[in-house]
């Protein structure tokens, strides 16, 4: 089962320049990829799938922009990968094309897939190209770290998302039946009326004046 523990980093200056590097390399990237998507559409009625854009980005994006090569390369996979999730949600639920991100958007944040470390008793996060940044580790957790999602608000305040596995089993969804389902009815006599027929009487507070 997955679950997000989000904590708040304090990283120095040179980590927080870092940082706006990231933001601006994988939002570099998450439009390129979106516009290629687009394009290649257009051209020939036909996707470009991730692993040929993943082939464009390393061989020839990034060693024509050589600045891109100051965010972690993880980093930058996924963005491409965002890309796609995004097309395939457009295409499933048939609602909010993908949109290019902009660098006024007063919330920023991009995604470390792997190679980040959490040191609970020191209250450090490792990130890539990154280094040590402090936190405030208040939740511990146990599991297997997926995808970090390191993101500045709008009141420029730095977090890191932490998705975990925590290895146990999805409960099973349970099904809704009048046996174990019940209305309420909100009235001004009565406090309530269940479907069942029971009524809940209207609180005396008087008793609290």
């Amino acid at each position: 089962m997955l679950k997000a523990y989000k904590y708040r980093i304090y990283p120095d200056n040179d980590q927080k320049e870092l940082i706006k590097v990231h933001f601006g390399a994988c939002r570099f990237v998450y439009n390129w990829a979106l516009e290629q998507k687009i394009k290649t559409y257009q051209q020939s009625n036909k996707s470009i799938s991730r692993f040929d854009l993943q082939k464009i980005l390393v061989h020839e994006i990034k060693p024509s922009n050589e600045w891109l090569k100051k965010a972690n390369s993880q980093a930058l996979l996924a963005s491409l990968v965002n890309v796609e999730s995004a097309f395939t949600k457009f295409f499933r639920e048939k609602t909010g094309f993908p949109k290019f991100k902009s660098k006024k958007n007063p919330v920023q944040s991009y995604q470390m897939p792997q190679h980040y470390t959490v040191n609970f008793d020191r209250n450090i996060i490792k990130l890539p190209k990154i280094g040590e940044v402090n936190a405030v580790l208040h939740r511990r957790f146990e599991g297997e770290m997926k995808t970090a999602t390191i993101s500045k608000s709008s009141t420029g305040k730095y977090f890191i998302s932490i998705l975990v596995d925590d290895g146990k089993e999805t409960p099973e969804k349970q099904e809704i039946s009048e046996s174990n389902t019940i209305g309420i009815d909100v009235g001004i006599k009565d406090f309530a009326i269940l479907s069942n027929g029971e009524k809940v009487e209207n609180p005396n507070t008087s008793k609290f004046s």
